[in-house]
């Protein structure tokens, strides 16, 4: 898999994390990000308020508790039960801020991919809204969790989350007592995570229309992973995918494969694992990978043109980073960029990973995740205004130029 801290494409080294500081804390600067972002709410407290717990999130140290918010932004810790109420008890559609949000991040950054990482946040007790237990394969471990699936405008070295869905497992839809507690709206749904990413990219695209770069997702658990590829081709994007190592493929020489769109002519289905094994003495690629020690080695990169049972006329390709093989449980990538650069594959690849780095940097450094409130709207509202700061924290460097502060940001 492609499991490097860093890859080195075109001279340029693309940082998973970064440790830098962010920027100082403009309160004007906040104040006129809060006015454009929440422009849409319609009330003039409820304005005010998003100014308050922007800033609260911004300048507050440590855990960012209502009281320690009000008490930093405001300078009254009464003022608590007023930001409570905006969070957790209004009825203001996270929507259209995060349309703003979105639009203000593409004038600063020069986005490159639209990345949905699959994320996994601990919890303490059950009463937050979508908390479950599940097994998490990162740790091998069951966790008491919430699942998460946010979609990020992604540069190197950098990723803004602009949209969010909270998974909902059976019971908390299932439950009347519960959908009541947490103000879950009739129209949301128990589904899969992968189902998610779907639904966060067709909303984006409904917002702001179809992408002009790639998107990157990870739909390995996808049951119908045709339908989900039918969906991603009809937004005409270019996407790269993970995909499950058994996913039924047929691979054939290239000419081959373009001179017909018999899928059974050109080789038996295998799977997406078998399938890269058996290209790796012919389409073997060599990149350079820097380690966490910042010396320089090659790697070999396994790549096959491929084509699908559920769409046969379509050439994808599919690559991986293998060991001394490819395992069932590697991550194996499939694109319909198959006229991109490999080393352009994997930057887009890189980009996803870097986008899980954030969400840890959020949850565990800044500690804007820890969300204890207990309504589905107040989880949305609260995930909206993090997302505003932590572009705010990136992207806001008054010295610099709009894109040029993109560019300082390893």
């Amino acid at each position: 898999m492609v499991s490097s801290v860093f890859w080195c494409t075109k001279g340029a080294l693309l940082l998973l994390g970064s440790t830098r500081d962010t920027a100082p804390v403009d309160v004007h600067a906040v104040d006129a990000l809060a006015d454009e972002v929440f422009a849409s709410l319609s009330r003039v407290d409820q304005r005010r308020w998003a100014r308050v717990y922007l800033r609260g999130l911004l300048l507050t140290q440590g855990k960012k508790s209502m009281r320690r918010l009000a008490e930093t932004a405001s300078g009254s810790p009464s003022s608590w039960h007023s930001l409570q109420q905006f969070i957790n008890g209004s009825t203001w559609s996270w929507d259209a801020p995060r349309r703003a949000l979105a639009a203000w991040v593409e004038q600063r950054a020069s986005v490159r991919a639209w990345t949905i990482p699959q994320i996994t946040l601990s919890k303490r007790g059950d009463r937050l809204v979508g908390v479950h237990q599940r097994f998490d394969s990162q740790t091998g471990r069951t966790v008491n969790c919430q699942a998460v699936t946010t979609l990020f405008l992604s540069c190197p070295g950098a990723n803004f989350p602009v949209d969010w869905h909270l998974h909902l497992p059976e019971e908390w839809v299932k439950d009347d007592q519960l959908r009541q507690e947490a103000r879950i709206p009739t129209t949301a749904t128990s589904e899969p995570s992968w189902q998610l990413a779907l639904d966060l990219i067709k909303r984006s695209v409904r917002r702001a229309g179809r992408p002009n770069v790639p998107i990157v997702a990870d739909l390995s658990e996808a049951g119908e992973l045709g339908a989900a590829i039918s969906t991603l081709e009809s937004l005409k994007a270019g996407f790269v995918i993970a995909v499950n190592p058994r996913l039924r493929v047929a691979a054939d020489e290239v000419p081959r494969m373009h001179r017909s769109g018999h899928f059974s002519q050109h080789g038996a289905a295998l799977s997406a694992s078998r399938c890269l094994e058996l290209y790796r003495r012919r389409y073997v690629y060599t990149a350079t990978m820097m380690g966490d020690n910042g010396d320089f080695r090659q790697t070999q990169i396994l790549s096959a043109l491929i084509r699908l049972p559920a769409s046969p006329r379509h050439v994808y390709r599919l690559f991986a980073e293998p060991g001394d093989d490819v395992p069932e449980q590697s991550p194996i990538w499939l694109t319909n960029l198959t006229e991109r650069r490999l080393e352009e594959l994997l930057e887009l690849v890189v980009m996803h990973a870097s986008s899980k780095v954030t969400v840890n940097c959020m949850n565990e450094r800044l500690q804007y995740l820890g969300f204890s409130g207990r309504s589905y709207p107040g989880w949305h509202h609260h995930t909206t205004l993090v997302s505003a700061a932590y572009a705010y924290s990136r992207l806001a460097h008054p010295a610099l130029p709009a894109r040029a502060a993109a560019s300082q940001i390893a």
